[in-house]
């Protein structure tokens, strides 16, 4: 997969391919087309060339696939006179054809006491409860969540990473971008690294840190990259 903007290159030659049942945490620095990526998979962004397949099929310009897809944008965008109540039953009307809903984490944020907050009156945090529980709402198989803490406080970050290990073991993927790697090492089973539009490695935690012998996530990944920069 490729995309451009311009003459500024986002993906490069970006070949990967994920497995069910599993959290891959998608790591690089600022720029390096995390966003982009997860992006192209929901169809918010068209790639230059290349393909996208869910279970075998290409999605390129289709549009039922994205409700077995679920999205937790780094920052949660919505209308600031509505409210949650209105958010929610707004898109369980859009999505009423959905098999199964997941209101799990409404009960675990005790969102439903705040149901009559407008939008434009809550918390960061506040509106990071409301884009984890949407995520998840329709039951998904497929989650993708863009710095999925951020903003969170420390139980409410517990609450998501609980959420995020049980939905894994129910045979969803789950793709996510952080730049927090002690959260990584909690959730995910594999890394993958992208740096200028390009995939730098692709492996699990078990790997990197043996391949390193070091312990720690954040250690055997700075050390990747500094044996692959002494290497150019």
């Amino acid at each position: 997969m490729h995309k451009s903007y311009g003459k500024l290159k986002v993906l490069r030659d970006v070949s990967v391919e994920f497995g069910e049942g599993q959290v891959v945490s998608i790591i690089g620095p600022n720029g390096a087309g995390k966003t982009t990526m997860g992006k192209c998979i929901l169809g918010m962004v068209l790639p230059d060339s290349g393909d996208i397949r869910l279970n075998g099929e290409s999605v390129l310009r289709k549009h039922a696939y994205r409700s077995q897809i679920g999205y937790m944008p780094q920052i949660g965008r919505y209308p600031e006179n509505m409210k949650i109540r209105q958010v929610v039953e707004m898109l369980q009307d859009i999505r009423k054809d959905a098999a199964h809903t997941d209101e799990e984490l409404i009960g675990l944020y005790a969102l439903e006491s705040m149901y009559e907050k407008r939008m434009g009156s809550l918390s960061g945090g506040t509106k990071q409860k409301v884009s984890a529980a949407l995520a998840f709402l329709f039951d998904p198989q497929v989650l993708i969540l863009d710095e999925p803490t951020a903003g969170l406080d420390p139980i409410s970050a517990e609450i998501l990473k609980s959420k995020i290990l049980k939905e894994k073991k129910k045979g969803k993927l789950i793709l996510i971008t952080s730049h927090i790697m002690s959260e990584v090492e909690e959730v995910a089973d594999k890394v993958l690294c992208l740096v200028d539009g390009r995939i730098k490695f692709y492996e699990t935690l078990d790997f990197l840190k043996e391949h390193t012998q070091e312990d720690r996530l954040s250690r055997a990944i700075a050390k990747l990259m500094e044996e692959d920069e002494n290497l150019q």
